[in-house]
């Protein structure tokens, strides 16, 4: 053991005996560890909060989707398939069409995007099936509608009850009106689709907007959803003009980008929390230059160099502050996976997105806490082990 180290873990036990210099101490450790445990938890809410939602929304939109110019429906989606599936890295595509319609149940009425979907087709590409809760298995066949399990409270609709669907019809002034069974409720977990969209069968949804064999667009599912940004361009390359191909990243660009400059700033807050417990650590130092000062003294008349000396302040520096990052750590740690286990805290999905607290914990997350932690605590042990060097070791031992 560095004989500065020693020196260094003496003089910490030796503090004990006085309650305020052990007082000092308690509170430089207790505030860093707060500090870096404040950060480990936020840090893994915001991680799952990214992945939850970006789980969510691949689990009703495609990795990729195929519009025309406009939006404007194309009957030729047959070779468009064909392009689309010869690149390698496609799992599946499927055809859709959508619009907005409005749906009555009753007296009640509810505004929402329909989509007409071939209900295997789609399974393969968003496993939708999954996601119904309630009724058939297999998404809806003609004359019948799959609703969120919102959309369908808001409607007071049930399995087997008969909506009826009215769209934009050939005049402005008569809609388009049908009258379809509800075969099954799905739930998503994200509350904008549950409350405002609704399937219906590929051939259901054409005869609703009028589109004869056209459709709206395709939608493409990939063997690896982070390729899509990639595999956009080079589908886009193969399309051209009219043709523009969308990723899940572009579609949700915004969302996304606010989520990270979130958890960027919610990082750089809590990291005060650090500081803040740095500058205890500045003062439980000086103090302690202050009550050594005759040891200094006499150290330094025994050959000690002033770099050694000062490595003991620094030693001591870092002592508490580790103290303070690995109890952090095991207490961030600790309860972000009590809270990932038993999620004991509910959100409003009208607000949030989704009704319960994810958890991620990233080990690259762990790392830049810890880092950053250390190196505040190496800043703020510098200064105090500076002073020390510039004691002069006769006036050191005459007034200390």
């Amino acid at each position: 053991m560095p004989i500065e180290l020693f020196i260094a873990l003496r003089y910490l036990k030796a503090r004990r005996k006085g309650v305020f210099t052990l007082l000092t101490t308690v509170i430089a450790v207790g505030g860093t560890t707060l500090g870096v445990a404040a950060l480990v938890i936020t840090l893994a809410v915001m991680s799952g909060f990214h992945r939850d939602i970006k789980e969510k929304i691949l689990g009703i939109q495609p990795h990729l989707i195929i519009l025309k110019e406009a939006s404007s429906p194309f009957a030729e989606h047959s070779k468009v398939r064909e392009t689309v599936s010869a690149e390698k890295q496609v799992r599946a595509s499927s055809p859709f069409v959508y619009g907005q319609a409005v749906l009555r149940n009753n007296r009640l009425t509810s505004g929402v995007v329909l989509k007409g979907v071939d209900p295997a087709g789609e399974n393969e590409v968003v496993g939708l099936n999954s996601r119904i809760i309630d009724g058939k298995k297999q998404g809806p066949a003609d004359k019948e509608i799959l609703l969120g399990n919102e959309l369908a409270a808001n409607l007071g609709a049930i399995t087997g009850s008969e909506i009826i669907v009215m769209a934009p019809g050939p005049s402005a002034a008569v809609p388009r009106m049908e009258k379809l069974t509800v075969s099954g409720i799905f739930r998503s977990g994200m509350y904008e689709y549950d409350a405002n969209l609704a399937y219906v069968n590929l051939s259901s949804g054409r005869k609703i907007f009028s589109l004869g064999e056209a459709v709206t667009g395709i939608g493409v599912s990939l063997k690896d959803f982070n390729d899509a940004s990639e595999i956009e361009k080079k589908l886009q390359e193969r399309l051209m003009f009219p043709y523009y191909v969308r990723s899940w990243q572009r579609m949700n660009r915004s969302l996304f980008a606010a989520l990270k400059l979130e958890k960027i700033m919610m990082f750089i807050i809590l990291a005060l929390i650090i500081i803040v417990a740095a500058f205890n650590i500045i003062s439980n130092l000086i103090l302690l230059t202050i009550e050594k000062t005759r040891d200094i003294g006499i150290l330094s008349a025994m050959g000690f160099a002033k770099a050694k000396i000062a490595r003991v302040f620094l030693f001591e520096g870092l002592i508490i502050g580790l103290s303070g990052i690995f109890s952090g750590l095991f207490l961030g740690l600790g309860l972000s996976l009590a809270l990932k286990k038993y999620q004991f805290i509910h959100l409003p999905a009208d607000v949030y997105y989704i009704d319960t607290l994810p958890v991620r914990i990233i080990p690259a997350d762990i790392a830049m806490v810890a880092g950053a932690a250390l190196i505040i605590t190496v800043v703020s042990a510098v200064y105090p082990a500076y002073q020390v060097t510039k004691l002069d070791p006769l006036e050191a031992i005459r007034y200390g």
